[in-house]
């Protein structure tokens, strides 16, 4: 599965036209310093490694800082998930965290569908709450899903047989990071430094100039 070859190439052409070194040049390096997407990269990487996920009270607050300090969840989503995760018993705390370890180091589908199952509890299965730490965590591998982007995505490059629903799903899941990964490789590499990177290519490629 990939995105309209014709449609992307001529928005790379375009990219590149404003943009000569892509996310490299320096207008594109100043948008996205607000982002501080390698001091999160690095962040995740030293809090949910195989070893500080074993500690399971840090491993949830640590979870609450990175939605919190997240550019890319609303500001409406980071008090409720820090008050929803506050608020759980000992045992709901060790599944939440347990979940989020399978998702970036065991069986993913399992790990996904337990997180999901646990959010919903308090109708906060967003797909921003279950996404964002693995693109953090593996920010050249995993997605980040925000519902407006994808959906314009999957409209604006008519992407057949992927169908977007509020409710995060692991069958959407990894059609569309397959959709992203398959898709990058086909235009230059300064586009794609991250897989949220080259969301952002695409946001720009649908917006109306």
């Amino acid at each position: 599965m990939e995105l309209d070859r014709l449609k992307l190439k001529a928005a790379e052409a375009d990219f590149l036209r404003r943009f000569p070194e892509g996310f490299a040049d320096p207008e594109m390096q100043a948008i996205g310093k607000k982002h501080a997407m390698g001091k999160m990269v690095t962040m995740a990487e030293e809090l949910f490694s195989k070893k500080a996920l074993k500690d399971i009270d840090a491993s949830a607050e640590n979870m609450i800082k990175m939605v919190s300090r997240s550019s890319m969840v609303s500001m409406f989503e980071k008090p409720k998930f820090r008050d929803f995760v506050r608020c759980l018993s000992a045992g709901d705390r060790t599944y939440l965290v347990k979940a989020l370890a399978e998702l970036l180091h065991g069986q993913q589908q399992s790990g996904f569908e337990a997180l999901v199952d646990i959010l919903q509890t308090e109708k906060l299965a967003k797909w921003s709450l279950i996404s964002i730490i693995p693109a953090y965590y593996a920010p050249t591998e995993e997605v980040f899903v925000k519902p407006t982007t994808a959906k314009n995505v999957i409209n604006f490059f008519a992407v057949p047989d992927l169908v977007y629903k509020p409710l995060p799903s692991w069958e959407f899941y990894t059609g569309y990071r397959d959709l992203i990964n398959n898709s990058k490789g086909s235009v230059d590499p300064s586009l794609s430094p991250s897989n949220a990177a080259f969301s952002g290519f695409l946001m720009m490629a649908m917006t109306p100039k």
